[in-house]
């Protein structure tokens, strides 16, 4: 089987090791991969591994060898699975490779919102510090997080290990969620959305992108939010609609948010987030741990081997 990776830089920048899939199958190998270069690349592919490269009708139409598609994450709306489905190809994902690195990255952000541990850092760096009249100084209002509120919208795997340790640092965990959770790791309470937005000082983003939840914090959201609240989101960028979000931090109806993604990645030089007020962006890297990295290669590899087997794993097709 001919196996064609379109986009591995993102998976394995060079400290992991594609070995054990080369046992398994012919690998064709892409960094990236452009979209007039998709159909050309998959022309002889008897399968392919992408991670944010499309894989449309088009393309399905274009390759008809194609009869494996695997997506190395959890999130697989870049596949058109209807065109999968009508030409008879397998599509796998990754699912909870990331759980724990996504969980710890709401609370980089969230640490560094309300501390700002890099900005006084810096300014220690820059000699304020040595210039100080005071044993101590810091820059911003320090904000605790026991007794807060952490709203999670989402409760699947990554949504139950940030309530984990939202409830380590003392807050109270409201959950809003589609389905009727079960899990009894921690206290939580049930909510609705609309009681969530008013209620809660951090809200964090755990929900998929569906047609449903694109553009669910817009400004009649923002507005229901206390003043205070601290908006974070390491899901899918289009949850958000971006330009109400940059006009509610710019005007105070929120504090503060935390993003680790956005809608187009990389974004333009005109997304309202990059010069919104009290708006912290990193570069959609939640996912990226060398620890969930290798989970992910892991699981990719084993998804490939079980296809192979004709017992395919993790299929979403």
């Amino acid at each position: 089987m001919h196996l064609v990776i379109l986009d591995g830089y993102t998976l394995n920048p060079g400290d992991l090791s594609w070995d054990d899939l080369n046992k398994l199958v012919q690998v064709t190998y892409y960094d990236r991969t452009l979209r007039d270069q998709i159909a050309q690349r998959l022309a002889d592919a008897d399968a392919v591994l992408t991670n944010k490269v499309p894989i449309s009708a088009e393309v399905f139409a274009a390759c008809p060898r194609l009869r494996y598609v695997g997506v190395t994450a959890s999130g697989y709306n870049i596949i058109d699975l209807e065109a999968a489905k009508k030409h008879g190809v397998t599509v796998t994902n990754v699912p909870g490779y990331s759980t724990n690195s996504v969980a710890q990255t709401v609370f980089a952000l969230l640490l560094e919102i309300t501390h700002h541990a890099g900005a006084h850092a810096s300014a220690v760096r820059e000699g304020a510090w040595v210039r100080s009249a005071d044993f101590s100084f810091s820059l911003f209002p320090l904000i605790e997080l026991a007794g807060l509120k952490m709203g999670l919208v989402g409760f699947g795997l990554t949504g139950q290990a940030t309530g984990r340790i939202a409830h380590a640092f003392g807050m109270e965990v409201l959950v809003s969620t589609r389905s009727k959770p079960t899990y009894d790791g921690f206290p939580y309470r049930l909510t609705e959305l609309s009681d969530l937005w008013r209620e809660a000082d951090v809200i964090s983003l755990h929900c998929p992108l569906t047609p449903a939840t694109k553009g669910l914090i817009s400004w009649p959201q923002l507005e229901q939010m206390k003043r205070s609240a601290i908006l974070i989101n390491t899901a899918r960028g289009p949850l958000l609609n971006e330009a109400d979000v940059a006009r509610a931090l710019a005007e105070g109806v929120i504090a503060h948010a935390g993003m680790d993604v956005l809608s187009a990645e990389p974004p333009p030089a005109d997304n309202p987030l990059l010069t919104a007020p009290n708006c912290l962006i990193i570069p959609h890297l939640a996912w990226a741990s060398f620890a969930a990295r290798k989970r992910l290669m892991g699981e990719t590899v084993e998804n490939v081997r079980s296809f192979l087997d004709k017992k395919p794993r993790n299929a979403v097709s």
